[in-house]
């Protein structure tokens, strides 16, 4: 038996889609092309523009500009149409065989086919090309052949509940298998490695600005897009702008358009500026945490975990970084992933400073130093966190100041916080030198975070924990596809993370978008509730 997926034609989807309320019905019915453009300040700048390598949650919308996936996700979560306009799942799970979109061509003018999504396929499992990805979402890829221009099949080793979600991803953006093979820096991507996409990447200053020209080719847009043809805008900038107030200044004075990351503190400024709009919504994926290294002391001690993470009023230290604007996290999976958040463990730990020291009586960290601080055979309990500063969002660099101060204040534990350049962070990493490590994952699947972070061996198990049960329902989940047996699986993963105190979930990312009142079209991606690309934004009416 097979089970076939998209069998609508891309246009019959296109054209359900513009009759229901997800769509704008002048918008739907125009074509792109129209002009203008505009400049948005982003707070991070990308440390790659090769959507194979991308990692950075907030590098996601200048991906989608350059490059499109083979699939697109809708607002319920299913999965749609994109490059893709149909596909087949053979009875076992282990065969996907994809009809293709003909007429899509790649910005350098090389026709997309079944032979270029096999180029990308192979590309991303050569060896040490992306590990990560390879270790993770393509672990069961077997092998791809190209059964027709427009048709490939891909075989699987092994049923993978996570296959499509991957190919739905920025992962998953088609590039040009000429430009792979001829890019100057292929891991950094840039002008020379090119995609599908509405936009196309022309010029990079970095420290200062990437900007896009509209790919006036462009009509292939996923199904659910609010306008068929080449994007409306002319042009865009993105304009890197780390520090919050020079971004909501920049925004204030008409220097541009659009900013993402709006902090706290100026969210009352937007909201009473009738010339400006402001928009929130979670991310997927996995919750900001706290990952305590228990390989080594002083978190080889369940009982120094438990100690700080009880140390911790969280949503005190929250509403003092954050002004009520975070959603507090209870478990390594966030609430913008409903279908598999375990409740349960809310208000299960934490806050609890009168348990915090007794742990740490009992672990024998009895005594205290002259500042104050705990310490055991003349060692201070000192707690090491290397941060990297291209992944540091959210002002995250204040709540660690935060933390810092409330875990000293509650039970005398010598925090210690360095930001520092991503190959020093690496370092520290590969060499053990730390012992707290913070993440968030934006995975549209959550199951995707989890088989990252937690499994012997996985990508980024800085924890160094080990535990077959958690592997065998990671496994158990990521290989099937029914949503309810996978989430009962989950919960039981999230339960065992949280017994073992494995980290400290803090809050749930979330994406702020400020943008002048004539700008519409600015929208969050369905399921990962991140910033979209530009293609439906436009200036004016």
């Amino acid at each position: 038996m097979k089970l076939r997926w998209g069998a609508l034609t891309l246009a019959g989807v296109l054209a359900l889609t513009a009759c229901g309320a997800e769509a704008e019905a002048p918008s739907a019915a125009a074509g792109g092309g129209g002009g203008g453009s505009l400049v948005w300040a982003v707070e991070t700048q990308p440390i790659t523009f090769n959507p194979h390598q991308w990692g950075q949650n907030k590098a996601r919308l200048l991906v989608r500009n350059q490059f499109d996936a083979l699939i697109a996700r809708g607002r319920n979560g299913e999965f749609l149409p994109w490059l893709a306009t149909s596909w087949e799942v053979s009875g076992d799970g282990l065969t996907y065989t994809f009809q293709l979109r003909d007429g899509v061509t790649f910005h350098d003018g090389e026709k997309f086919d079944a032979a270029s999504v096999k180029a990308n396929l192979d590309q991303l499992v050569s060896p040490g090309y992306n590990p990560a990805v390879a270790a993770i979402q393509l672990r069961n890829f077997g092998a791809a052949e190209v059964t027709g221009t427009h048709t490939l099949k891909i075989m699987l080793k092994a049923p993978d509940g996570l296959f499509l979600d991957f190919l739905s991803s920025p992962y998953a953006g088609q590039v040009s298998p000429k430009s792979l093979k001829n890019a100057k820096d292929l891991k950094a991507g840039g002008a020379d490695l090119v995609g599908t996409g509405p936009f196309i990447l022309d010029r990079f200053t970095p420290g200062q600005e990437v900007h896009y020209r509209r790919n006036p080719a462009y009509d292939w847009p996923p199904a659910g897009a609010a306008h068929q043809g080449p994007a409306h805008l002319a042009e865009v900038t993105y304009r890197f702008l780390p520090e919050a107030a020079v971004r909501v200044g920049a925004l204030t004075s008409g220097q541009v358009q659009v900013i993402e990351g709006v902090p706290a503190t100026e969210i009352g400024l937007i909201k009473g500026d009738p010339r400006l709009k402001l928009k929130t919504s979670l991310n997927s994926g996995s919750a900001f945490s706290y990952y305590f290294n228990q390989s080594h002391a002083p978190f080889d001690d369940k009982r120094v975990r438990e100690a700080f993470r009880d140390a911790v009023d969280v949503d005190a230290v929250l509403d003092s970084v954050y002004q009520g604007t975070a959603e507090r996290a209870w478990s390594i999976v966030g609430q913008g992933s409903p279908q598999f958040y375990d409740a349960s463990l809310e208000n299960t730990f934490g806050d609890n400073p009168q348990r915090a020291n007794r742990l740490l009586d009992e672990a024998g960290w009895d005594k205290r130093d002259a500042e104050g601080f705990r310490v055991k055979d003349g060692k201070r309990l000192t707690v090491r966190a290397v941060n990297s500063a291209p992944y540091v969002r959210d002002r995250r660099d204040i709540l660690a100041q935060a933390i810092q101060a409330a875990v000293k204040q509650n039970a005398g534990i010598d925090f210690q916080v360095r930001l520092v350049d991503q190959g020093t962070a690496q370092k520290a990493y590969d060499d053990n030198q730390f012992d707290v490590f913070e993440n968030s994952r934006g995975d549209t699947d959550a199951g995707a975070a989890l088989n990252l972070i937690l499994p012997k061996g996985a990508a980024i198990n800085r924890t160094h924990f080990e535990s077959a049960e958690l592997d065998d329902l990671l496994a158990e989940a990521s290989a099937g596809s029914d949503v309810a047996e996978r989430r009962a699986l989950y919960v039981k993963a999230q339960k065992l993370v949280a017994d073992e105190a494995l980290l400290l979930p803090l809050y749930v990312p979330a994406d702020q978008i400020a943008h002048s009142a004539d700008v519409t079209g600015v929208t969050f991606e369905p399921v990962s509730g991140t910033p979209d690309s530009a293609y439906d934004i436009r200036i004016g009416t």
